[in-house]
């Protein structure tokens, strides 16, 4: 059985009610794991839907307690790793010093060249906790701050925004992250996890994998949406310019950034939830601003266009509000994600055959050997 199935009819994420959180052979079945994810969002924490990724299933108490345990041991990241961020230029780009330092990762790991699934999943363990650890250590070391330890038993969203900031985060800031998070995790054969799959295909370790995919989220047409809705935001102002903003994007036939998807075609279902939260964070802390204006923006794209809004337009206004740097949106996002890489990588392991496509090649034919003074 191959292990990447071509879908060309309508994909179960259309559906309104279930998303395809995974697609795998797993044990030589093809496993699809349906799970209406309006329950996932507003009721699981993202370490559930971690464990639903690797092993098929949501955790009973024990299976999550010892989860967070490994998640807990592996979060402290290597000295080394600490030392070779204070020497990245503070203009770096942040998803190139995430892809450099993930990839130091495997120096520092005795177990990164076992290939046994009992290693490979304590690895994807490591990733998930010292991914969250590296992006924080990195957003302080640029500021001139030190880095800040991760708190034991704290969930991966409570952790990151108090490695971030040093101070312990409000539980809505938890919660809006963590849902954000879940929304993420996960997404059928996007272009990072196929690179993921395509690298481990070889046989190469899961830092490779991850490094690959990493590279693959950095560009802007994969994981810099949300960046350029607050882009776009920033540059629009206010609310009252809303309005001739997007008029006179859309005459000059220009792309209005978080909106449309490849996939769902009536509308991204995962995007509500974020509205939610970008609404209460914005009562929160008293600027509903942002808020304001992507609402009157879906209006209008939505009226002009017939495009309904995925699901990084209201991400972005949510990480906004929660103080995240514009340019640490991507990074989270393989916080994220990278839970869904790591089930994909576990899966092509445990069922491997190369990926390797065939081409047709479409350019000129019978062409000859010409001596190099008889060319023109």
């Amino acid at each position: 059985m191959t292990i990447i199935k071509a879908i060309n009819k309508t994909s179960v994420c259309d559906n309104e009610f279930l998303c395809l959180l995974g697609s795998f052979h797993w044990q030589n079945n093809l496993l699809l794991i349906y799970m209406p994810f309006d329950d996932l969002a507003d009721h699981a924490s993202f370490e559930e839907v971690i464990y639903l990724l690797w092993y098929g299933k949501l955790p009973n108490a024990t299976e999550l307690a010892r989860l967070q345990k490994e998640l807990d041991t592996y979060a402290q990241i290597p000295e080394p790793i600490i030392r070779q961020l204070e020497l990245y230029p503070r203009h770096t780009n942040s998803m190139a010093a995430l892809r450099s330092a993930v990839s130091a990762l495997a120096l520092y790991d005795e177990e990164a060249e076992d290939m046994s699934p009992e290693a490979n999943l304590r690895k994807a363990a490591k990733l998930q906790a010292q991914i969250p650890a590296i992006i924080a250590a990195y957003a302080r070391i640029r500021e001139g701050k030190q880095p800040v330890a991760p708190k034991a038993s704290a969930s991966v969203a409570e952790n990151f925004l108090y490695m971030l900031t040093g101070e312990q985060p409000d539980r809505v800031a938890v919660q809006a992250l963590n849902k954000a998070l879940v929304l993420h995790a996960d997404h059928e054969l996007n272009a990072s996890t196929f690179t993921a799959r395509v690298t481990v295909a070889t046989l190469s370790d899961i830092y490779s994998g991850t490094t690959s995919a990493i590279g693959a989220l950095k560009g802007p047409l994969h994981g810099g949406a949300n960046e350029a809705v607050m882009e776009m935001l920033e540059e629009i102002g206010t609310v009252d310019k809303v309005e001739p903003y997007i008029t006179e994007k859309l005459a000059n036939k220009e792309k209005i950034m978080g909106f449309g998807h490849r996939v769902y075609k009536n509308g991204d279902p995962r995007a509500k939830h974020l509205q939610a939260m970008s609404r209460e964070l914005g009562k929160l802390t008293g600027h509903m601003d942002w808020y304001d204006m992507s609402i009157q923006i879906e209006q209008l794209v939505t009226k002009l266009k017939g495009l309904k809004p995925n699901v990084d337009f209201y991400s972005a206004s949510v990480y906004t509000s929660l103080g995240i740097p514009r340019d640490l949106f991507t990074p989270i996002f393989a916080v994220s994600r990278n839970s869904g890489w790591s089930a994909h990588i576990l899966e092509q392991y445990e069922n491997n055959r190369l990926i390797r496509p065939r081409a047709e090649y479409t350019g000129p034919s019978h062409q000859q050997y010409i001596p190099i003074n008889k060319r023109s």
